[in-house]
Order: C-alpha cells, then structure tokens, then sequence
C-alpha cells in the first residue's frame, strides 16, 4: 500500500484535500495584511463579516484584525447567518459578546438591519469582508449598502476587503429593480446576476445610489480576472450559507432562487443538491428531461433524476424530477432555466401551472426577488417565458455599459 501512495505522489495523482491546489488570487484582507494594515493604522474598527472572511490559509479575518499592530478591532457586525454562521437562513441575529476576542457583535439581521448610531459609537472606520455571490437576492449586499448609508451619515470611513464575484465579471442576467419592489432580497437596483466584485458595487453604489456618498476606500484583490469563475482563483471556498456549501452552489443559486420562493417543487434545498435540480411528485423525470433537453439551452443538460427529500419541500416523499448539468458555463443563462422549468411544467401538466398551483401567499415574495409583478402576471397569461424574455433582459445592455465605469479588473 505504501508503495501505491509513493507511486502516485511521485505522478502528482495523490492530492490530501482541496485546499492543496494552488492559489492563484489574493483577496482584500491578504493585501491589506501585505501593506501592513496601513488603510487602518492608529483606527478603531468596526467589522462586518462572516466566516467567508478569511485569508488564504482560512484565519478568520475577526482574528487577524484583532491581532493587527496598531488596529483597535471595537466592534463587530453580524448579517444574514451571524458573524460566526451559526444562525440559520431567515432566524434572527443577536447581540452579543464574540468568545474569541471578547468584542461585541450587533445584529444587522434582525429589528436593525442598518447599523445605528448608537452601534457605531466610538468607531472611526467601518471594514467590510464578505463572500458574495453575484445575485441580487442574496442578502449581504444589502447588508453593505445600509452599512454605507450609516457610514455616510456618521461621518466614518467604509473600507471594502475585496472579494472574487464566484460567477465571474462577465454574466450579467435579468431586469432592474422597479419602484414598489424594493426590500432586502432587492435592495439595489441592478439586475439579478450583475456581474461586479462587491468593492465595484460599492463603488457604483457610492456614486450611482447614495444621496450622501461615504468615504470608501475599497482594497483590491491581486490577480483576479473577469473570466475567473471561483474554481479559477485556486482560493478555498468557505459556505456562504447553509445551502451554499461549494463554490459550485453558488453557480446554481440564481438557476433556481426564484422558483424556490414559491415552494411550488423542490430545487434541491433539503436533499444532496441544493439549487442544482427540479423535482415534484407529480414529474415524470424521463419526460421532463426529455422535454427540456429538447429546447437545446445552450451550455445547459438535463439529467432525470429520483429522489426522496430529507426535509423541506417534498421530505418524506418519492420525487422525480431533473438535474442541472452546466456543460459550458459561459454559455448558460443561468436565472433563464428556472422559467423554462416553469414552461414545460405548464405544457407537460397543465393541472400543475405553477401560479394555479403554489400557494399565493409567497407570490408576493417571487414579485420581490424577482424585482417587479410584471414577471408573474405576464407569464401566467399563457406559461411561455418568450412572452417575458424581453422584460427579463431589457436593462442588461445599459447595465454592462454602466458597470464598466466601475471596473477594477481586466
């Protein structure tokens, strides 16, 4: 056996875990670490972050600032999950003291989602190191933006800890937010999948958004390119959520985020795939599969698949369905495979039409996440997402045209 081990080590085949490939980017916090926390020398800080803040070797970066020559680290922020991820999607965030260094956290998951006055006493700069995702609806973004507006207003510095878009900075896909839809699954009007690190939104969200722009100061990554998908950048990848546990899953979060909303079939959240497929009772999965493969999707393969959920939509019970295959990642549409989803459903069970069938009360919910009704209501007419496409990608020409004033990297 020993022999086998030596043989395959010699030939590279033999890899102990997948942090051992190599590193190709250096994110925000490992160049600030570089420039000897210069951005933050002789400040009191407070932060906002997550377990996804982190340097190359997975030190917390709580850990790193506390431990900064000449940082005061003073407070601490906690969104979506908790500072320490041990809060579940959608549960409230609690005040309280962090067991390893003893600073104070405030919620911005909870009654405040906007750090207050009061939360900000005593602090001269506010750091903001996060993992995003590239989509709309996921939450932390909106953290950054009310966290800015505060800074705005209280006269404190806002410093971004950059971070890689795990989609890259080339797919852009879906409408603006329209007025009536704004809230905290839609803070920001940008499309769905905007195709920005959250240091270029910041900076866009600084001049195109803000009535008072704060003083933000935003750390670049080294060696990050547009084309990078996360498996690209060799960093290892830190769950953002609970059902976001690899990097791949956030590939897949704005597949089926939508449709997810209205708990009309399971995506995957409550088995092995989180976002990654479509499954009913009422599907036949060879059908299914057949019918989508047959649209041709560019990138896109549909695998049928059988199933019995372990918890949330459909626990307990026989599912068929299908399985998303990215075949060529920057061929896919993404967000668009959800309505197709919902478009053969309607044509293969016309008793099973998504609006007719999932309960009204998270209609209002598709509508917010969605950014505007109009999707719903005029996909409902007749369930052919030809009837909404125009909608759908009407903004994202002026979007690209926009965002490029805000590039930070080729």
């Amino acid at each position: 056996m020993k022999r086998i081990i030596i043989l395959l080590s010699l030939f590279g085949l033999l890899v102990p875990s997948s942090f051992a490939q190599k590193i190709h980017v250096k994110t925000g916090i490992e160049v600030l670490k570089e420039t000897n926390f210069k951005a933050l020398q002789g400040k009191r800080v407070g932060l906002i972050t997550n377990p996804t803040g982190v340097d190359n070797n997975l030190k917390s970066t709580i850990d790193i600032l506390h431990e900064a020559p000449n940082v005061q680290l003073v407070a601490l922020y906690g969104p979506e999950h908790g500072v320490r991820g041990d809060v579940h999607a959608g549960d409230k965030v609690s005040d309280f003291k962090d067991p390893n260094t003893g600073v104070p956290v405030f919620s911005l998951y909870g009654a405040t989602r906007k750090p207050t006055k009061e939360m900000l006493e005593g602090v001269d700069v506010l750091v903001y190191d996060i993992q995003d995702i590239g989509c709309r609806s996921y939450t932390y973004i909106s953290t950054m933006y009310l966290a800015m507006q505060a800074a705005a207003e209280n006269n404190i510095e806002f410093v971004v800890l950059d971070r890689p878009n795990p989609l890259g900075g080339l797919k852009v896909e879906g409408n603006l937010v329209e007025d009536g839809f704004f809230s905290f699954v839609s803070q920001l009007k940008i499309p769905y999948v905007y195709g920005l690190t959250c240091g270029e939104l910041a900076n866009m969200i600084n001049v195109e958004m803000m009535e008072k722009p704060c003083n933000l100061t935003v750390v670049k990554m080294k060696k990050w390119r547009r084309k990078m998908n996360f498996e690209a950048t060799g960093l290892p990848w830190v769950p953002t959520s609970p059902h976001i546990p690899f990097a791949h899953s956030a590939y897949f979060y704005p597949v089926s985020g939508i449709l997810g909303e209205l708990g009309y079939m399971s995506i995957g959240v409550g088995y092995t795939l989180p976002f990654e497929m479509f499954a009913a009772e009422w599907i036949n999965a060879e059908e299914f599969a057949n019918a989508l493969n047959a649209k041709r999707l560019p990138g896109i393969t549909f695998r049928p698949i059988h199933l019995k959920p372990y918890y949330s939509v459909g626990q307990g019970k026989n599912y068929q369905g299908v399985q998303i295959y990215l075949t060529d990642f920057a061929k896919a549409r993404l967000s668009d495979i959800q309505f197709h989803v919902m478009e053969v459903a309607a044509q293969l069970y016309p008793d099973k039409k998504v609006f007719d069938h999932a309960p009204e009360n998270r209609f209002d919910m598709f509508d917010k996440v969605s950014g505007s009704d109009f999707v719903r209501k005029e996909f409902s007419k007749n369930y052919r997402f030809s009837d909404i496409r125009p909608f759908w990608t009407k903004d994202e020409g002026n979007f690209r045209k926009l965002s490029k004033k805000y590039y930070l990297y080729k």
